[in-house]
Parts: structure tokens; sequence; C-alpha cells
């Protein structure tokens, strides 16, 4: 089944370059693409995407605020912030609003397509120095509830870069228990996204470093 994909970015070239090169590989299929933030998020209804490619600077509604939304209500949606400038700031807010993840617009079209996946399986993909400034920047969560031993390895695993497949054949359960034992893990985290409970485990020493 094709990896279903919603482009927002306010620049058409960009969005028909990005379709153009997406479009080649027969496990992606783009459904929409949007002009600002408020359009990503009412498509994102509509078509159901498995991840979202999101600008960070949209007219009527920014990347972020879009993001924050999005993942608030419609926690299954991935959003990887797409940018054009590599800032702090836009990085740390990116995934405090619950992305995946984040590239470069000059990113390779193949390592785009690698994130794109991994991101549609739940992958949790920071370089070692990405991961190091978000660990300094995304707050620790107030008062996380105590997770379970299994949510604990889970979280282990899901720091580690593994895929929810992969964390169902390592734990021996099914891919519907492990979405289950993701979102209690985010919900008792007070986290919207994957890469922010992954920040958590690695702050506090359940991995020795994530996965690059």
């Amino acid at each position: 089944m094709s990896i279903r994909i919603l482009i927002a970015d306010d620049h058409a070239v960009v969005r028909q370059g990005l379709r153009m090169f997406l479009t080649l590989d027969s496990d992606l299929e783009v459904v929409g693409e949007a002009v600002d933030g408020q359009q990503a998020l009412q498509l994102a209804r509509e078509l159901h995407p498995d991840v979202v490619l999101m600008d960070l600077l949209m007219p009527v509604m920014d990347g972020i605020q879009a993001t924050s939304t999005l993942k608030q209500t419609m926690p299954d949606i991935e959003v990887i912030a797409l940018t054009s400038v590599l800032e702090d700031s836009s990085v740390v807010s990116a995934i405090r609003a619950g992305a995946i993840g984040y590239l470069l617009k000059d990113t390779e079209a193949d390592e785009l397509i690698r994130a794109i996946k991994a991101a549609a399986n739940g992958q949790v993909q920071l370089s070692p120095k990405a991961a190091a400034r978000l660990m300094r920047e995304v707050r620790a969560p107030e008062s996380p509830e105590v997770l379970t031993e299994r949510e604990t390895e889970v979280l282990r695993l899901l720091a580690q870069g593994k895929s929810n497949k992969e964390i169902a054949h390592i734990l021996t359960i099914s891919e519907p228990t492990v979405k289950t034992h993701v979102s209690s893990i985010l919900g008792k985290l007070h986290v919207s996204s994957r890469t922010q409970a992954a920040l958590h485990a690695a702050r506090i020493g359940l991995v020795d470093n994530l996965n690059a």
C-alpha cells in the first residue's frame, strides 16, 4: 500500500518539484497540495495522508501552528518540517509542535524519500548534531506519569529508531498494539510526537544516544 503524502508550501514551484520526483517512487502517492497552514489542516481532514511535508514559513497560518493543531487533532498523521534555513528556533519550535523530523529544502531527493518512508513507519531519525541541539532546547515533560514496563520497552526501541513493524517483531506483539502503546506513552509524557518522546528517553538515560 502506498504512503499518502500531503505537500504544504506557498511556492508553486516547490510543490511541483516535490510532486515530480516523489511520484517517481511507486511506494509514494501525493494526494494533495496546500498553499498555507490553514489549507493544510483542511486537506489533512479530507484526505487522511500518512505524512505531511510542511513548509514552516507560510501565509494565513504558518507551519509551526499548523503542525501543532494537526498533531492535536489527527495524531496518527506524521509531519516532516521542510525549511530553507536551519535556525535553532525554527527546528525546536517544529519538534515541540509535534513534527517527527525536519529537513532543509536542498536535501537530496533520495534522502527526502527515505525520511518520508521512515516517518510513515514511525521511525525517529535525528542527526547527532540535531539531537544535541534539541536535547538542550526542548523542555523535559512536566510531571510525566510512570510508564509501564512494556511501555518503557517500546519507548527504548522507538528512541533507537525502530519502526512500528520492527518493535512489534522484537516484542512479539501486533503493530496495532505498538501504536496503542505509543499513544499511551505520548499521553503520559505530555508530548505530541515520537521525536519528543525519544528525546526524553535519551535525557533520562534509557538509550545512550538517538539513532543518527
